[in-house]
């Protein structure tokens, strides 16, 4: 952090959603997940399970198919007064009901992806189709996203080092090609590729950053103003699955700066099961994410060292499926819902346990949680999973395993709640942070509309946080 610098506050919206297997249908209503309401800075959305975690998906080829279509949706949500008349225009299903998609044509276009001396059979165009729409979906060219935001004065003085000699040999996994352009242009269709460069100045969020692992996914999207101060971009996927290595579990982790503060995001689906013990499972699985996890190094210039590790940030949020369950038979768990005992069942928690005996997320921290478990409910109903005739074969303990945590200084979180979508078995769960961003001298916005706290966020604080926030303004 520069010593010429001020603090600039940003509001984060940060989501999870284990959405069982299932693509997005046409009428999703998607406020359930992304209330769009509440204006935000930085959206950060995690899914879990985007495909089902069958053996042609982990060991043969992920499906993109289902990424592309949340990334679509998501991106009509977040811009969805921005006015853009494409193929993939927000529809209104009802007055309230959100905006849903339409992916007929989707499953025709996708068809121009198969090469044309391709073998039957093989689906060469899923990977190249999510990389060429979520291109089409950022408002900043892709080499400034991925390049360094070091001071223009350090990089003259080391142009051999700077980020952006650094970068051009630094191939990764997004790296353009005329190939995905063209892919891109057969999937959208040229009008709307067209449609969309022509009012990038009505829209509002430009995409970070997306990427799948089987069925982990994440999606970073950011104010089109901020997304020129974005730089150092990176990814590094950790798998825990099957034998510990393969990616139907572990995490997606992306590691970015804004101005002249560090950011890291990690999205994870841990260790499943509900038996005595399973919960050390899914420790090891946090602590082997915290050791193995590794940055590339894109940034040479002297004294301007982005970290390699995820501790190394300034401003850590880790979200996703962590599946730890409640250390209560299925009876006493039903028992103590009924009479709406929180309390009683948050101190069987298995996370809340392992945490404060040390043995996991030491340092970390997490909100009050003021809302029901999220897992496991019978598809399409507020019913947990066992408790009637026909889903007794799949009960499950009704527990907390969608999460949100962080970690550093200059973070204060402003809600956590959960949605209420009947889409999957877990309910989505989210969070908005208030975040402390360092930026130059001269360059912070005052007055921005973005440090404004709402009343009813402001409720659920604890008092010494609301003055804490109250004099901040």
């Amino acid at each position: 952090m520069s010593n010429a610098s001020e603090v600039q506050t940003l509001r984060v919206f940060v989501a999870t959603w284990n959405v069982g297997g299932k693509p997005p249908h046409s009428g999703l209503n998607l406020n359930n997940f992304l209330p769009v309401d509440e204006e935000c800075d930085i959206y950060v959305l995690g899914f879990q399970e985007i495909v089902p975690l069958n053996a042609g998906n982990v060991l043969v080829l992920e499906d993109n198919e289902p990424a592309v279509k949340w990334l679509t949706l998501i991106n009509q949500a977040l811009n969805k007064r921005s006015g853009l008349n494409s193929r993939y225009s927000p529809r209104s299903t009802s007055s309230n009901s959100g905006y849903s998609l339409s992916f007929t044509s989707m499953a025709s276009s996708t068809k121009s992806f198969v090469p044309k001396d391709s073998k039957p059979g093989l689906l060469f165009f899923q990977k190249s189709s999510l990389k060429a729409v979520g291109r089409s979906f950022r408002t900043e060219k892709k080499r400034r996203l991925k390049s360094c935001n070091c001071s223009p004065d350090l990089e003259r003085k080391n142009s051999r080092d700077s980020c952006f000699s650094c970068q051009q040999g630094y191939v990764g996994e997004d790296d353009s090609s005329s190939e995905d352009e063209e892919s891109a242009s057969n999937f959208m269709g040229i009008d709307s590729i067209s449609n969309v460069s022509s009012n990038n100045s009505q829209v509002k969020y430009s995409l970070v950053k997306c990427k799948q692992m089987v069925g982990i996914f994440m999606t970073i999207w950011i104010k089109k103003e901020l997304a020129q101060h974005i730089g150092h971009l990176r990814v590094s996927c950790v798998s825990r699955g099957i034998m510990g290595c393969l990616g139907n579990k572990g995490c997606i982790s992306v590691s970015m700066s804004l101005y002249q503060t560090s950011f890291c995001f990690i999205c994870s689906h841990l260790a499943s099961g509900e038996k005595e013990g399973d919960e050390l499972r899914r420790n090891s699985d946090v602590i082997e994410i915290l050791k193995s996890t590794q940055f590339p190094r894109i940034c040479k210039v002297p004294g301007r060292r982005m970290p390699e590790r995820i501790l190394g940030h300034d401003r850590v949020i880790w979200l996703g499926d962590l599946n730890y369950r409640i250390a209560l038979s299925y009876s006493e768990t039903q028992r103590l819902l009924q009479d709406n005992d929180w309390d009683s069942l948050l101190e069987k928690d298995q996370l809340k346990i392992e945490r404060e005996a040390g043995r996991v997320f030491n340092g970390w921290k997490e909100g009050k949680i003021y809302f029901a478990p999220t897992y496991k409910y019978t598809n399409n109903s507020d019913v947990y999973a066992g408790e009637s005739i026909d889903s007794k074969k799949k009960r499950r303990t009704p527990a907390w395993c969608d999460r949100i945590l962080w970690h550093g200084d200059g973070i204060e979180q402003l809600s956590y709640i959960r949605g209420e979508s009947r889409f999957s078995d877990h309910r989505p769960v989210y969070a908005v942070f208030l975040v402390e961003v360092a930026v130059p001298e001269g360059r912070s916005k005052k007055g921005s509309s973005n440090m404004k706290v709402e009343a009813e966020e402001l409720l659920v604080l604890p008092r010494t946080s609301r003055i804490t926030i109250l004099n901040r303004f």
